[in-house]
């Protein structure tokens, strides 16, 4: 066994390609790509995010080709593809300048070797690449970044005041030729009469509370990764957050609804128009053990146990044609006890449930299918997607009425960019969840973590429509104006689960929600942001005689803040 562990480690070592630290998935670089994708001048594969930064590091170098060719004849340019405009020229500059560490590690400037290769220490100041940083060392063997993670947001919340701070860190570095790893720890406090202490029907990311009082709440957050990296693929275990898919305004198969949790990933990347994911997760099920919980020496300190719940999930994406990218995947949620047949990542997971359980319904886990598409410029800078996410389907059901239980959800979305406006992004998105979706009757095979959906937020028996127009004025400096609604039915009931045909869509009673709202937001330097965003919400809630009752709320909010939120 030894043998065959240091001859992987030899065979992974002599293909070394670059090392992988993951971006964080709300970082603006990702949007940024996207655009470039979405205007025909690179190929970038985000349908499962977060992508690591020699990835971006990658496709920063190919964006700044394209940009150098603008200096070409102008059949030249057109050849290249060259689309970019005088503030993308800026922006790309400003992000080459954050990813100067990779951007050396892929030792992809042969004309700047010496500076690119240099080992250097910086200590508040900036490192070679004209980056601020509290600390960045580098070093042969070992490179590393240290920022501080602070802000403080004020603001009001339908007439009452409301402030959020948070502290914390931000490291990550890379070991050797392959190792990288990254560690972000963010303390939050937030203070008001109408702070939200459940965050359960809105698209902010879940909390587990650790200290809460009459007009307070106090919770952290942590995420880690260490991830070992080989020309064709990478494997990676930590806590953070997974996106798979496209949505502006939620995702249905994996979303940051839910608090980050521990997972083991891994992807391979053999050909180019040819990937595989596979992801196993330990997830928080809420659910207490009552024979594994007893009392301790200290009366009402109880050591509770939970019961234990787990995610595997696993996806193929296809690019038949260029900047066409097909995914299909399946995943399970199971409980209990940690079993062998999903920890196989090319293993068909229904089929192991079917032997698992030898017959029995629900007893090896409940499992999802999913797929999504995602075209790019293949109508001019435009970017067309859809998502389909299966909970439960009954192939009787679409030709009997009466055996219909069709647990589906639906995405379909697209934006344009740069028509009729330079830099200007219009999106219009529609999704539709099918009553019982992401539900189960066996309450730790839910797909949920720590309380809240692993998928839309907006939950089952609802659907909305969304639509953004996004403006950048200058480099860091953009502008957007928002609307949505949404129609959210009654919630179902246990008992209910197994009724066949199931209920219509939006059954029971119903609640409107339109939302208005516009975002201003400035990157003055790397990581160090000034935020203003306003949000009227309209909801109309239907009560037991089938009239409605209104309410309008109003949000104003201030934020200066350094670091990646």
């Amino acid at each position: 066994m030894k043998k065959l562990l240091g001859l992987l480690i030899i065979l992974c070592t002599t293909f070394s390609f670059a090392q992988t630290v993951y971006e964080p998935i709300h970082s603006d670089v990702y949007g940024f790509l996207d655009l470039m994708a979405q205007k025909g001048i690179i190929q970038f594969h985000d349908e499962i995010k977060p992508v690591s930064r020699a990835y971006i590091a990658e496709k920063l170098l190919e964006v700044r080709e394209a940009g150098e060719n603008r200096k070409e004849p102008a059949d030249r340019r057109q050849e290249a593809g060259n689309k970019l405009t005088e503030l993308e020229i800026e922006e790309l500059t400003f992000y080459i300048k954050d990813f100067g560490m990779e951007i050396s590690n892929l030792n992809s400037r042969p004309d700047n070797k010496e500076l690119y290769n240099n080992s250097y220490a910086t200590v508040l100041g900036k490192n070679p690449f004209d980056r601020y940083r509290l600390f960045s060392y580098s070093d042969s063997l070992f490179k590393i970044n240290v920022s501080p993670v602070l802000g403080y947001e004020t603001g009001k919340l339908d007439g009452a005041k409301h402030s959020h701070r948070w502290d914390g860190l931000y490291m990550y570095g890379y070991l050797g030729s392959n190792i990288g790893f990254s560690f972000r720890f963010q303390d939050n406090s937030e203070d008001g009469t109408t702070t939200d202490k459940l965050k359960n029907f809105t698209p902010v990311t879940g909390i587990v509370l650790s200290k809460t009082g009459t007009n307070n709440i106090q919770y952290s957050e942590i995420n880690v990764n260490l991830a070992y990296n080989w020309s064709w693929g990478d494997i990676s275990v930590g806590k953070d957050f997974l996106n798979w898919g496209y949505g502006r305004s939620g995702l249905l198969v994996l979303s940051d609804k839910t608090p980050s949790f521990p997972f083991v990933r891994l992807d391979i990347r053999p050909v180019k128009w040819l990937s595989f994911n596979y992801m196993h997760a330990w997830l928080s099920s809420g659910v207490v053990d009552s024979a594994a919980s007893y009392s301790t020496l200290r009366p009402g300190a109880d050591r509770i146990i939970y019961r234990n719940k787990y995610l595997a999930s696993h996806t193929i994406t296809v690019t038949p044609v260029k900047d066409l990218d097909i995914s299909l995947g399946e995943s399970i949620v199971y409980s209990d006890n940690l079993e062998l047949s999903y920890l196989f990542p090319f293993m068909f997971f229904r089929s192991a449930q079917q032997f698992l359980t030898q017959g029995k319904d629900g007893e090896g886990g409940n499992s999802q299918f999913f797929l999504g598409v995602s075209s790019r410029n293949h109508i001019r800078n435009t970017h067309l997607y859809g998502t389909l996410f299966i909970d439960e389907i009954t192939l009787e059901g679409l030709f009997n009425a009466q055996s219909q239980r069709n647990q589906i959800g639906i995405t379909l979305g697209g934006s344009i960019t740069d028509l009729p406006l330079d830099n200007t992004t219009f999106t219009l998105e529609y999704t539709k969840v099918y009553p019982y979706v992401y539900h189960n009757y066996i309450q730790t095979q839910n797909y949920q973590s720590s309380g809240y959906l692993l998928g839309d937020w907006i939950g089952d028996n609802a659907d909305f429509i969304y639509a953004s127009i996004n403006y950048r004025f200058i480099r860091g400096l953009q502008g957007t104006i928002w609307a949505q609604y949404i129609r959210k039915g009654a919630e179902e009931t246990i008992a209910q689960d197994g009724i066949q045909p199931q209920p219509p869509f939006l059954f029971g009673l119903r609640n409107n929600y339109s939302y208005l709202g516009a975002e201003v937001k400035y990157e003055i330097t790397h990581e160090l942001f000034a935020r203003l965003q306003y949000q009227t919400t309209n909801s109309s809630i239907q009560q037991v005689n089938l009239s409605f009752s209104d309410k309008s709320v109003n949000e104003f909010y201030i934020a200066l803040y350094y670091g990646i939120q």
